[in-house]
């Protein structure tokens, strides 16, 4: 199903990221293709101030973040990973930290090969839609170093101890189809359908009051953790009880009773 975005509002055009929004939400482009988007210090830089400048806008409730060319992010900058201390390794976190810790729906279009840390963009991200061209692909211990950023932790709660242990362990790549059955891609979308696949996602999160959207976001997070039935419960009710002093809910159950009341 096409998606009416053909005129979006470009408000930046970098070297590296590319910022365009619509109506109620924002695509980032990562674009360096010839070097399939590898996280430089200035990619991570540039991913770093899009997601803070999105984050920012009240008329932003999703985030579509995708590649150039014909990768999605094929993993850190390898002519710098060699270097990289501490530092420089918790740098190249940042970028994907960053998009875990939104406050609004973020969504991963995986248009090409997710390799490494640019897999873990990936998994920071609350929706994963992958083209048929898309893959996944660790490759940490391929090329003799540990994974790092959480991407244990962020791949085993995607898929499970066994799944993560074939990829991770016995460098399993996954394509986009398989991604679906493994639960590590919500969708397959034919390549050229890949946006439009997402951007209806963010329209949905784009017809949600922003304020509700991020409260239901930041719930989710809290009852993600081991926590009883109870606690749930209880963490859901005061933002329940917040959400009804809004006036969009006053407004939204004003116009369902009078819907109902025409159809009687």
């Amino acid at each position: 199903m096409a998606v009416d975005a053909i005129d979006p509002r470009k408000d930046e055009n970098m070297a590296l990221i590319e910022i365009a929004r619509y109506d109620g939400y924002a695509t980032i482009t990562l674009n360096n293709p010839d070097k399939r988007n590898m996280l430089s210090p200035e990619m991570v830089d540039g991913l770093y101030g899009a997601m803070d400048k999105l984050e920012a806008d009240e008329d932003v409730n999703a985030i579509v973040i995708t590649g150039s060319g014909r990768a999605f992010c094929a993993g850190a900058d390898v002519s710098k990973l060699g270097a990289a201390d501490r530092e420089g390794l918790l740098h190249i976190y940042g970028a994907f930290l960053r998009v875990a810790r939104s406050s609004v729906l973020t969504i991963a279009a995986v248009n090409g090969a997710a390799v490494g840390a640019g897999m873990n963009l990936a998994l920071a991200a609350d929706i994963r839609i992958v083209g048929t061209s898309g893959r996944f692909d660790t490759r940490f211990l391929s090329i003799g170093l540990h994974p790092g950023g959480g991407h244990t932790w962020m791949l085993q709660r995607c898929v499970g101890p066994q799944v993560a242990s074939a990829m991770l362990l016995a460098a399993k790549v996954v394509s986009g189809q398989e991604a679906v059955s493994l639960g590590l891609a919500l969708e397959c979308a034919a390549d050229e359908q890949l946006l439009n696949v997402a951007y209806l996602l963010a329209q949905g999160a784009a017809r949600t009051p922003r304020g509700l959207l991020m409260k239901a976001k930041e719930s989710m997070r809290k009852t993600a953790i081991d926590i009883s039935h109870d606690e749930a419960v209880a963490i859901e009710l005061e933002a329940q009880l917040w959400s009804k002093a809004q006036p969009e809910f006053a407004d939204r159950i004003a116009e369902l009773t009078q819907r109902i009341s025409s159809k009687e």
